[in-house]
């Protein structure tokens, strides 16, 4: 059981829609950068798939990783109203064909 002042954990993973020219593969770089500066989290790490052995229970098919890490719910609520969060969605999201988040505490 984790005590009750556990993190919580914000996982998302971006399939990036092909035929993305690098102008916008940049441009959707950046826009994920720019989470980092949302005041509400603690942790922000951006990755792509690692270079780790194949097996089936290992999904590799995302092209971007974000996690990040907040105090609480209540911050993690903040988030998804912050004006630098929404305006990632609102520049970005023409760019994924496919996003899966994963909370967890």
């Amino acid at each position: 059981m984790l005590p009750s002042d556990a993190m919580l954990f914000h996982c998302v993973y971006f399939w990036l829609k092909p035929g993305l020219t690098p102008a916008q593969r940049e441009d959707f770089q950046r826009g994920v950068e720019s989470l980092a500066t949302v005041r509400h989290a603690t942790r922000v790490s951006i990755g792509r798939p690692a270079a780790t052995e194949a097996r089936a229970v290992v999904e590799k098919g995302f092209d971007c990783a974000l996690i990040i890490e907040f105090p609480d719910v209540a911050a993690q609520n903040a988030y998804q109203v912050d004006p630098i969060h929404e305006a990632f969605v609102e520049r970005c999201h023409g760019y994924w064909q496919r996003v899966q988040v994963f909370d967890s505490e």
